[in-house]
């Protein structure tokens, strides 16, 4: 199935550098405290985009990774950013923070007129990794200043910086895998290999996020460290999280997994068990907390609302963001993990611009990747609701503020040829080769609409479960920030991909889509084209039955039936759309 796609972006080097030496000049004026350690956090994952992007430009020329005088000046910069943010986690986030001549020094020379792609950091933007647990880990590790640090670009790239900084070690060096998802491979040139392996007695740390489905990144590195003559308990591995190597695996990579020194500490170690943790950040915003925070991550969320049991909805894990209750004596809050550096503060932004016009609920603020907006604890919208007038009115405004008054996000999503490529690939896959053709012949060449395409801030998560009755205008949206910069394929689309999301999780009929359609484009001052929608209500359907048969495999077994009924939803709509169609 077609699911999941890499978040990239666009960057010119000098324009990263002048933003990292504003915000490094922001901070002088900041008092002590959490939101001057995000800061300091996100300055650090802009260096390490910074850092990553010209070192993928030399890796591109020179087809392997090497030694370079902008490498190096890359490492130092990052070294000194890793200091300061471990000196103020150490501190308890409070005491002096003085910038370093040395780092605003080495910018200039980062500072390149180019043109950079950025990869996105899954684990910062989605999944709750923090720079800090790996100085942590790395604290704890025993591994001496000699060690020579590795990072798996891209995250690893301030990763291995904090881990650097941690164990007193050089600057890390940092490599980029290539080749086929599931069997990685490095490309070191001589000069680099020279440097990297000159110490017979040292020890490697490689640092990246995952492992995933295969974890061949990290066995990429530690197959070349052994082909190069280092044994297997000189490699240390510093992963994102304490589980084994997914089901792509190759047996070796498993044994050496199972077998070799690995460095982590647990998310919620950092968290919570600090006294400078998450609870702290939390009651400094919106006040003292009556008892502590309450998890309903992962599909816990559900407890909390007013479902049945028998009611709830499916859960699809793997886009499960980390989630909290928050009790104080007037009111709960939502705490939600939203992301570090730009990614959070981006979603703050929209988060405020959709609160104060209505659709969303009050939000506090961030603290450190988590976003605190209010709790909703109202009534679901009930089914008949969404045929009302009322409902699809509202939900025609939504939409359009979401197209004319949201800065696009700063990363692309798919082209409508890989939607359709998308399309066709998860219905072979799902229902079978004849669905796939009759399915292929109903979009024909989708090239005829890309003049139709105007890519923004789309929703993306139109589900039923996602609407409260409540707000001002009578209905409040959740989760409403995240799915058009998500770790999956479809990413900013036309507003008309919003419109066939509708279509299908409410059941309009062809009127109220129509209806639907011209409050939509009145408020976007913008005709829709009916064909465009027609086409991507196939592409939605066929996304949403390749992501929900795909959440199979890693569901509870409790969980499995609902994902097996909502996959077979969007079957049947699906097929009876290819035979309604095709007739």
């Amino acid at each position: 199935m077609l699911v999941y796609g890499d978040v990239t972006r666009m960057e010119r080097a000098d324009a990263l550098c002048a933003a990292i030496a504003a915000q490094l000049r922001g901070l002088e004026h900041q008092p002590p405290g959490v939101e001057r350690h995000a800061a300091l956090v996100g300055i650090l994952l802009k260096a390490g985009e910074l850092v990553q992007g010209l070192s993928d430009i030399e890796f591109e020329k020179m087809t392997a990774d090497d030694l370079s005088a902008r490498r190096d000046i890359g490492s130092l910069l990052l070294l000194d950013l890793a200091r300061l943010v471990l000196r103020s986690w150490r501190q308890g986030l409070a005491g002096p923070l003085a910038v370093p001549p040395r780092v605003t020094a080495l910018l200039p020379d980062l500072r390149a007129p180019c043109s950079l792609c950025v990869k996105e950091a899954e684990g910062y933007s989605f999944y709750g990794l923090y720079p800090e647990s790996y100085a942590e880990a790395a604290m704890r590790s025993g591994l001496a200043a000699n060690t020579t640090v590795i990072g798996i670009r891209s995250i690893g790239t301030s990763l291995s910086a904090m881990v650097a900084t941690a164990i007193g070690a050089p600057g890390p060096v940092t490599l980029r895998p290539a080749g086929p998802p599931f069997q990685r491979r490095i490309a070191v040139a001589p000069r680099l290999s020279h440097r990297l392996l000159r110490d017979p007695a040292a020890c490697f740390a490689i640092v990246d996020e995952g492992p995933g489905l295969s974890g061949s990144s990290f066995g990429s590195v530690a197959d070349w460290l052994e082909d190069h003559g280092v044994g297997d308990r000189r490699i240390h591995f510093f992963p994102g999280h304490k589980g084994g190597l997914g089901p792509e695996s190759s047996s070796c990579h498993r044994k050496r997994w199972a077998a070799s020194p690995r460095h982590v500490l647990d998310v919620d170690h950092l968290l919570f068990e600090r006294c400078h943790g998450l609870a702290s950040w939390v009651s400094e915003l919106i006040g003292p907390l009556e008892r502590p925070l309450e998890d309903i991550s992962a599909g816990a969320w559900r407890k909390a609302l007013l479902y049945g049991h028998h009611a709830w909805p499916a859960v699809d894990r793997r886009f499960e963001r980390r989630k909290f209750l928050a009790h104080t004596i007037d009111n709960t809050w939502l705490v939600k993990f939203a992301g570090l550096g730009d990614v959070g503060q981006r979603k703050l932004l929209k988060a405020r611009l959709l609160a104060e016009a209505g659709f969303t609920p009050p939000v506090a603020g961030m603290c450190h990747g988590f976003l605190v907006e209010k709790w909703i604890g109202g009534r679901p919208v009930a089914p008949s609701e969404f045929r009302q007038t009322k409902f699809v009115e509202h939900l025609g405004r939504y939409l359009a503020f979401r197209a004319r008054c949201l800065p696009p996000p700063a990363t692309s999503g798919a082209s409508l040829s890989k939607l359709c490529e998308m399309a066709t690939v998860n219905t072979k896959e799902a229902l079978g080769m004849a669905a796939a053709l009759r399915l292929k012949g109903l979009i024909g060449n989708a090239e005829r609409y890309e003049g139709f395409m105007q890519p923004v801030d789309t929703d993306n998560r139109l589900h039923r479960w996602e609407w409260f009755a409540g707000g001002e205008q009578g209905f409040l949206k959740t989760d409403a920030l995240d799915h058009s910069a998500a770790h999956d394929l479809i990413g900013r689309q036309d507003i008309a991909w919003d419109l066939a999301g509708a279509g299908v999780e409410f059941g309009l009929s062809m009127q109220q889509s129509a209806h639907l359609r011209a409050v939509v484009s009145e408020g976007c001052s913008r005709a829709l084209n009916p064909d465009l929608q027609a086409v991507l209500e196939l592409c939605y359907l066929a996304f949403q039955l390749g992501l929900w048969i795909s959440a199979k495999p890693a569901a509870a077994a409790e969980e499995v039936p609902r994902l097996e009924a909502t996959a077979s939803r969007y079957a049947k709509l699906l097929l009876r759309r290819i035979e309604d169609e095709g007739a």
